[in-house]
């Protein structure tokens, strides 16, 4: 499997080449050259497969020759190995259509431990088969930080730099990076939201006073192995409602468009994806693109779901790409128009090519809570604010009585104690796998939402 950029410039690249990547030279990103697809005889044989087993057989197409079957079969043992459920992505019905896909049983409590347990393995087996090392520099709105940080916490080959926004992540999320004191591990708070540190996390990708003596890599789902590992547990759950003989829907609380996007990549693999249903909060730009074409970044609103509070999806220009005849100079041209102006129009074959899998919602604190709310007094069901968010768009939704309706529960709800409690009055307690994370010394640093300051820091701790 080779894969292009989005922007057309950069290298093709095997898997191998893609994973230690992260963004694409070009400033696009990269995705397959073109998509593989299962047939439906090969969709019905696996059924019932161990999810390790079920991962290696989805994801093989697109690792290619860089892994063979057998040691794909045993990196994807060891990252699920480390799951607290024996399903890793446990399906829980709600009523009689809508149902929850828990992908929140990994060591930090979110979705992100799917992808992330893997990735860390990826880049160790990498590395260590061309004797080199890696930067990671990363930013996360909550998630992304922890799972990161536990996946390749003590490796040799990698250091990572993760960027979170000062004050806007739960003091669960922001425990699980600052307590972690392993030598390769740097926390870095800045000043701003996280669009502004994913500003600068794809800007030192380009600065050559940073690329000249370190190789960057990206833990962001603009990694293409973070986004192919979420592809598994779309099929994981239609499986079990019933694929391929029967569609399933789909609702996803999103942000980056990355969890979405993977159920896109799902559906291009034959899958009988009935519909992605996009959940927002109220930093809509998702909703508003998918809904009227128009991609204009607004004012990031600080809320009680704040790996959503985003207002670029960097992952949304793989759609867009695909949608638009993959023409990659359209799509930089395109691309250079945002970020110059903040604002873009979808054209007609990017707005009717979205329109036939994906709808929209958009859910303010309100509908959250009662989302929430909803949840606990019909199935005895305690979420998140970023499920409820999700669950909130499926019930508002209305897809057909025949099509099962998941929604991704995406991060465990001890995670935002505070806001569950507020809409339930219930304060969920985190689960014994956490240990003493609260009496833990935190270690990080804080600096002004400006590039050069964070560049100069990396440089100056940078092995």
């Amino acid at each position: 499997m080779r894969y292009v950029s989005t922007r057309g410039q950069a290298p093709s690249l095997d898997f191998a080449g893609v994973t230690l990547a992260g963004l694409a030279s070009d400033g696009g990103l990269y995705v397959p050259k073109s998509w593989p697809r299962f047939s439906e005889g090969e969709i019905a044989a696996m059924r019932g497969l161990p999810y390790a087993e079920l991962a290696a057989r989805v994801m093989q197409p697109f690792v290619g020759d860089s892994l063979t079957g057998e040691r794909l079969r045993e990196l994807t043992a060891r990252a699920y190995a480390r799951f607290a459920h024996k399903a890793v992505t446990p399906l829980v019905q709600l009523d009689e259509q809508q149902w929850l896909l828990e992908l929140f049983h990994g060591p930090t409590l979110a979705f992100k431990d799917v992808a992330l347990q893997l990735l860390g393995l990826f880049f160790e087996e990498f590395l260590a088969r061309e004797d080199g090392t890696l930067t990671i520099v990363g930013a996360t709105s909550g998630d992304t930080g922890s799972a990161a940080i536990d996946a390749v916490a003590g490796l040799d080959r990698v250091e990572i730099f993760m960027l979170h926004p000062e004050g806007r992540v739960s003091d669960v999320q922001r425990r699980q990076m600052t307590t972690v004191h392993a030598p390769n591990v740097h926390n870095i708070a800045i000043g701003g939201s996280f669009d502004d540190a994913q500003a600068m996390v794809k800007r030192i990708f380009a600065d050559p006073t940073v690329t000249a003596n370190h190789r960057i890599g990206a833990v962001n789902s603009i990694n293409w192995a973070r986004l192919m590992a979420q592809v598994v547990y779309y099929f994981a759950a239609a499986l079990q409602l019933g694929a391929p003989e029967r569609r399933v829907a789909f609702s996803v609380p999103t942000g980056n468009f990355g969890d979405v996007f993977a159920g896109y990549v799902a559906a291009q693999m034959g899958l009988p994806v009935a519909r992605l249903v996009v959940a927002t909060n109220v930093n809509d730009i998702l909703h508003r693109a998918l809904a009227e074409g128009d991609y204009s970044r607004g004012a990031v609103t600080a809320t009680a779901a704040p790996s959503m509070d985003i207002q670029v999806s960097s992952n949304f220009e793989r759609l867009l790409f695909d949608l638009a005849g993959r023409d990659g100079a359209a799509m930089a041209a395109q691309m250079a128009g945002f970020e110059a102006s903040g604002a873009m129009r979808l054209g007609s074959s990017q707005r009717e090519g979205a329109a036939g899998l994906f709808a929209s919602v958009r859910a303010d604190e309100d509908e959250m809570a009662r989302a929430m709310r909803w949840a606990q007094e019909n199935a005895g069901q305690i979420l998140d604010p970023h499920t409820a968010i999700g669950l909130h768009a499926a019930l508002a939704s209305k897809q057909p009585a025949d099509v099962p309706l998941v929604t991704l529960a995406t991060a465990h709800p001890a995670k935002f104690r505070a806001a569950v409690e507020r809409a339930t009055g219930t304060r969920p307690s985190l689960p014994a796998r956490v240990g003493d994370l609260f009496s833990r010394e935190e270690r990080f640093v804080t600096l002004p939402g400006e590039y050069e300051a964070v560049r100069d820091h990396i440089l100056a701790s940078a092995a």
